[in-house]
């Protein structure tokens, strides 16, 4: 079979629901170049090498526009276009930019800032999950577990880290879905779906431009203050870039972790002896089981055209040119069989689990200090709580994007749901 074929038909959205068996096909070819010019990587060691490799770039302006000859100049700054957040940059610009975020957000600069976190994301659960109650005091009863709970969770918590309005959501989200929408790789050329995220994400800039207006100054212990103030020996973070990259962070800090719980979620009761596990006292076990998920079923799938060649590289006998956009298919390689033993079964006992799941190098997830706590929460007490959950319909309706690949809605049905008992410590 075509290994170029192979990866349309992994973008097609008859395969959303497993795509891992033709992950397995395109592992046969480390590397192939696909219809559009880019080469998809699929393999554990080779993504690794890459995400470390300073030869591969995330500034996509390093590309030159279809027809033009020389790389495309750095957008303007302004309130109508805003400048490339940190994950689309490269050191040191990224290191400086990386570093601002991180003095406001966690560790090691504010290591108590998630752990503050954590009796709000409990009470948050608790507040969720005690409403499928309110469903079932006729008996059975139907909840979807995205709608009703992985959605409005995460959104909550990242509204409160940024200091974002909860009633803003219906705004912001529609916003967000533009962003997301415009870095799905089945919408379009790679030029345009540039210019449609860039435009998407200057919209949502312009959401936090009038939220910083409305503050008239004030400050709060939120994240954006702390960047508009600066609270380090370097200089504040210029509004441009707060704009850019609250934006990026509001519509990442939710969009994966939706996927995370909803994966898992399915996982577990497609797994009901892990389910049971999750249910009793081992301490370390929610833990793990995030691991392995983030394995197994990752929400991002793949970086899609997110890095380029900045020099020739040779990877697995075969020779990506300069000036060239990469795929790293992260959840092939985590199921690498080269890499990790029986890829294919959910084991969150696994001794050793390197997964790719937060990607890495310079660019590993900045968010996956709060989203081990959320999912590890969500999870421990979606098991504990429910009586009896089974699914309606397997496997789910899939959203569209095959990179950002998570359930658009998993309903399931309970018998009845368990008072709160566990409280964080």
């Amino acid at each position: 079979m075509d290994q170029t074929s192979i990866w349309q038909q992994i973008l097609d959205y008859s395969h959303r629901a497993d795509p891992y068996p033709l992950y397995a096909e395109l592992r046969k070819t480390p590397v192939v170049r696909a219809e559009d010019g880019s080469y998809v990587v699929s393999t554990y060691r080779e993504i690794v090498a890459l995400l470390h490799d300073p030869r591969l770039s995330s500034d996509l302006r390093n590309l030159p526009e279809p027809g033009a000859d020389a790389p495309t100049q750095a957008p303007e700054e302004g309130p109508s276009q805003l400048p490339p957040t940190f994950i689309e940059i490269d050191p040191p610009e990224h290191d400086r930019i990386r570093r601002l975020l991180t003095r406001n957000f966690g560790p090691p600069h504010r290591p108590g800032r998630i752990d503050s976190m954590i009796a709000d994301m409990f009470e948050i659960v608790t507040s969720e999950i005690d409403a499928f109650a309110e469903k079932n005091r006729s008996g059975t009863s139907r909840v979807d577990i995205v709608d009703d709970f992985a959605y409005p969770f995460p959104v909550t918590v990242i509204c409160g880290l940024l200091g974002v309005p909860r009633e803003d959501e219906p705004r912001f989200q529609a916003l967000s879905d533009a962003v997301v929408k415009a870095a799905d790789p089945t919408t379009g050329g790679f030029a345009e779906r540039r210019r449609r995220r860039a435009e998407a994400r200057a919209d949502l800039g312009r959401y936090f431009a009038q939220l910083l207006d409305a503050r008239h100054g004030r400050r709060s212990d939120d994240l954006l203050s702390g960047l508009i103030g600066g609270d380090s020996a370097e200089a504040p973070m210029p509004q441009e870039e707060v704009l850019s990259n609250a934006a990026l962070l509001l519509t990442a800090g939710h969009e994966t972790t939706v996927n995370l719980i909803t994966n898992g979620m399915l996982t577990l009761l497609r797994h009901p002896e892990v389910l049971d596990r999750l249910r009793g006292d081992e301490p370390d076990l929610a833990a793990r089981v995030v691991e392995e998920l983030l394995r197994y079923e990752p929400p991002v799938q793949f970086l899609s055209n997110t890095r380029n060649t900045v020099d020739d590289i040779e990877v697995a006998d075969t020779t990506i040119p300069k000036g060239s956009p990469v795929t790293l298919v992260l959840a092939a390689g985590s199921r690498d069989p080269d890499f990790v033993s029986d890829p294919d079964r959910f084991d969150p006992d696994r001794e050793h689990n390197e997964h790719l799941g937060f990607g890495g190098g310079v660019h590993y997830c900045f968010g996956a200090p709060l989203a081990r706590p959320e999912t590890q929460i969500a999870l421990t007490e979606l098991a504990r709580r429910l009586n009896n959950p089974r699914l309606v319909a397997d496997p789910p309706p899939y959203r569209t994007s095959p990179g950002l690949r998570g359930p658009r809605h998993l309903l399931i049905e309970i018998d009845g749901v368990n008072p709160a008992q566990h409280r964080p410590p």
